[in-house]
């Protein structure tokens, strides 16, 4: 019995070796080594494949707000470590390699490559280990992933060329187009596809549907980046019949609908997000998002009430925590479509407050809270959000943010004016007070500042008695108690009365600065002095102006201000109204000489179009105050409307001779030349340029009025461009 024992197990010991053998074709030797391939070296590289590709969708930093790439991967050279591997060479070789730590897919490509080395059955030119030929895709698809995409194609080509009969042979062929369209070959791509998808599956076998599926997505990506939207949306069609790949088939229903709603076409893009809110199997980060997408598609037309409702119960959804942000905001544009613009902005102001927020969706709510401010004319708290669109955007070269930028620019100088109208205007408020209206004010409002000093003191010693600042309890047996039980809260206290207040005797009006110790060595008065100017009435009395020149100086700015408010209004935000107002007040503050005439100009215009009565006390003041003007020129005399005559190209050429004939001294025939073209072309932007070369001509041959009138005319009439800018400048200089 003991012998027969012993001669299993050495029989057993030996089959075993001779299996392991890669030189024999025997049925033993291949089933070991498939078996062997499949579950040990190609089960533990597929799992790294699959562990490296789920890191790098996780890592992927999705913009819902543009349209998503097909594949969600943005390749990093700088962060991939890739080893070299040669056919027949040893893994860990030198001490260099093995301090490197594999990604993934490194250690993905290792497993390939080991089975190929170790497990290949390469016998008279014929493979016999049926699993090599997924080794061979393992180590195309790692090399992808690394970013390889030569080395990548030449594994998918070896499959390709030896396997034609396989059963991965098509997903093989996939691949090697994915790798072509990463290379920039679309073409060879989408003819290798049309070959795959068309040809064998009419005319040999039909594919499987999760084949068809990734070989539509491949060509829906090469005609991505072809520019041919219309194939696009074609083969994402195609690969979303069937949905049998959750994530990219989720993903593929995403980007179409992306595709439909930039083309506006609202009802398809509605159909293909609605399809994929209720897309079972679909990753719950598509899910919400598309339903926040329906909320963007939503037309005036059809009702907002169940969207509302929709959204408000995805709200309520404790599971959609991360993307309230998101959410609110949708909530606040259908409320504003809806013209409920208070309930917008509550929403706008939620979405901002959210805890689980992205910059990206800020920039957008600052925006929105932007524009609704605009709209409704408060540009001073419409320039602040612009602002926080700015200072919170990372993409400063985005379109629009570039247009975010240059329309809080142009806020930027009616805010400056604004603020200067204020100013003034208070100072010369208390400026015209009585003494005793003055020391009243000033009383009370110091009353008022050293009430919110000392509640703000309050406050910081409640938040260090309390726990602090930052939420950090204070350790020891004192945490709890009342704070001037703390020694930590007492120290503080006594710290910062002493830097605010200075050494202080226990006596009644111990805030007034006369009751100062001043007998303290330790004392730095000029500190105490300075920290207490905030509550000394006399400092203040001090700052209002009583000379009549400063005083005027300020009227003048202010006069300034409001007119240039009120060609800011009228010219750049077309709103009438608001011009109005700052015209007319401007008109009843007796300003200066040099702006009765452009005021005057400004008001006839904004009537003209409403009020004919009032227009025509404007227009007759002009006439009559100002005879020899331009502007009374063309109210005795309108200008017909003459349709153009020349082209643009005409227009510029015209402008280049008469500038030639302007640095040929020719000051006279310039002005002519100028006059007969500009009878032609009334409607040109190029007029400006013209009118300010006309100004300069005429400042050579004629004297200072007529150079200070020709100058005063483009600066009323074209204040907002470039041209009218410089006459602003130059007529500041005749004047000076």
């Amino acid at each position: 019995m003991k012998y027969i024992k012993k001669i299993f197990f050495f029989a057993t010991i030996f089959t075993i070796v001779i299996s392991c053998s890669t030189k024999k074709d025997t049925i033993v030797n291949r089933n070991f080594h498939a078996l062997t391939t499949k579950y040990n070296v190609l089960f533990n590289g597929k799992e790294a494949l699959k562990k490296g590709v789920e890191e790098l969708n996780n890592n992927y930093k999705e913009n819902y707000w543009k349209q998503l790439p097909i594949e969600p991967i943005k390749f990093d050279e700088d962060k991939v470590v890739v080893p070299t591997f040669s056919p027949g060479a040893g893994f860990g070789d030198s001490e260099e390699e093995e301090k490197k730590e594999l990604t993934p897919f490194d250690k993905a490509e290792e497993k390939a490559v080991k089975a190929i080395q170790k497990h290949g059955m390469n016998i008279d030119g014929i493979e016999r280990n049926r699993q090599i030929d997924d080794a061979y895709l393992l180590l195309g698809k790692s090399r992808y992933y690394s970013q390889r995409f030569i080395p990548a194609i030449e594994a998918f080509n070896y499959v390709i060329a030896n396997y034609p009969n396989a059963n991965l042979i098509a997903e093989t062929k996939i691949w090697r187009a994915k790798a072509n369209i990463r290379l920039d070959n679309e073409e060879r791509a989408v003819e290798s596809m049309k070959l795959l998808l068309v040809v064998r599956d009419t005319l040999e076998a039909d594919l499987p549907d999760e084949i068809k599926e990734q070989g539509h997505t491949a060509l829906a990506m090469a005609y991505v980046k072809m520019d041919s939207i219309n194939k696009v949306k074609e083969h994402l069609l195609k690969a979303t019949r069937t949905l049998k790949r959750r994530e990219q088939s989720a993903r593929n229903l995403f980007i179409l609908g992306q595709i439909y709603s930039q083309e506006n076409k609202k009802d398809s893009a509605v159909f293909v997000f609605d399809k994929l809110s209720k897309f079972k199997k679909a990753p719950y980060k598509y899910k919400i998002h598309a339903n926040i997408e329906l909320a963007k598609n939503f037309s005036k037309d059809s009702s907002s009430i169940a969207l509302i409702k929709r959204m408000q119960k995805l709200i309520k959804n404790r599971d959609n925590r991360p993307y309230l942000d998101e959410l609110f905001y949708q909530v606040g544009v259908l409320h504003e479509n809806n013209d409920s613009i208070h309930t917008a902005i509550d929403y706008y102001n939620k979405s901002l407050r959210a805890n689980v927020g992205s910059d990206q969706q800020k920039t957008y709510t600052y925006e929105k809270l932007g524009n609704v401010y605009f709209k409704n004319s408060k540009y001073q708290l419409a320039s602040s959000y612009y602002d926080s669109v700015l200072s919170t955007t990372k993409d400063k070269n985005e379109l629009r943010i570039r247009r975010v930028k240059r329309k809080h620019k142009n806020l930027a100088s009616l805010i400056k004016f604004e603020n200067t109208v204020v100013l003034t205007d208070s100072i010369l408020r208390i400026a015209s007070l009585s003494k005793e209206a003055q020391i009243k004010y000033f009383e009370n409002y110091i009353e008022k500042i050293k009430k919110e000093d000392e509640e703000k003191a309050q406050q910081l010693l409640n938040q260090i008695a309390f726990g602090g600042s930052n939420g950090n309890s204070l350790q020891g047996n004192n945490q709890g108690k009342w704070y001037f039980y703390n020694a930590q809260s007492l120290n503080f206290g006594k710290t910062e009365f002493k830097r605010i207040w200075g050494d202080r005797g226990a006596e009644d009006n111990w805030r007034w600065s006369s009751i100062i110790n001043t007998g303290s060595d330790t004392i730095d008065s000029l500190s105490v002095i300075t920290k207490n100017l905030s509550y000394d009435l006399e400092s203040y009395l001090k700052t209002i102006p009583t000379d009549t020149n400063v005083i005027d100086s300020l009227k003048i700015d202010r006069n300034q201000a409001l007119y240039e408010l009120g060609v800011i209004y009228k010219e750049q935000f077309k709103n009438p109204q608001i011009a109005l107002q700052r015209l007319e007040r401007v008109a009843s503050l007796n300003p200066e000489k040099s702006l009765v005439l452009p005021i005057n100009w400004h008001l006839y215009q904004i009537y003209n179009t409403s009020n004919s009565s009032k227009a025509k006390k404007h227009k007759d003041l002009i006439i009559n105050d100002f005879p020899e003007t331009t502007f009374a020129q063309i109210l005795q005399n309108p200008e017909k409307k003459i349709k153009e005559e020349v082209t643009v190209d005409e227009v510029e050429n015209s402008y280049k001779e008469i500038y030639y004939l302007y640095k040929e001294n020719k000051f006279e025939e310039t002005v002519v030349k100028i006059d007969e073209i500009i009878a032609t072309i009334s409607d040109s932007k190029i007029i400006p340029k013209f009118q300010l070369l006309k100004a300069y001509a005429i400042g050579k041959y004629k004297d200072r009025k007529s150079y200070e009138t020709a100058m005063e005319y483009v600066a009323v009439s074209f204040g907002n461009t470039e041209e009218g800018k410089k006459a602003k400048q130059i007529i500041e200089k005749l004047r000076e």
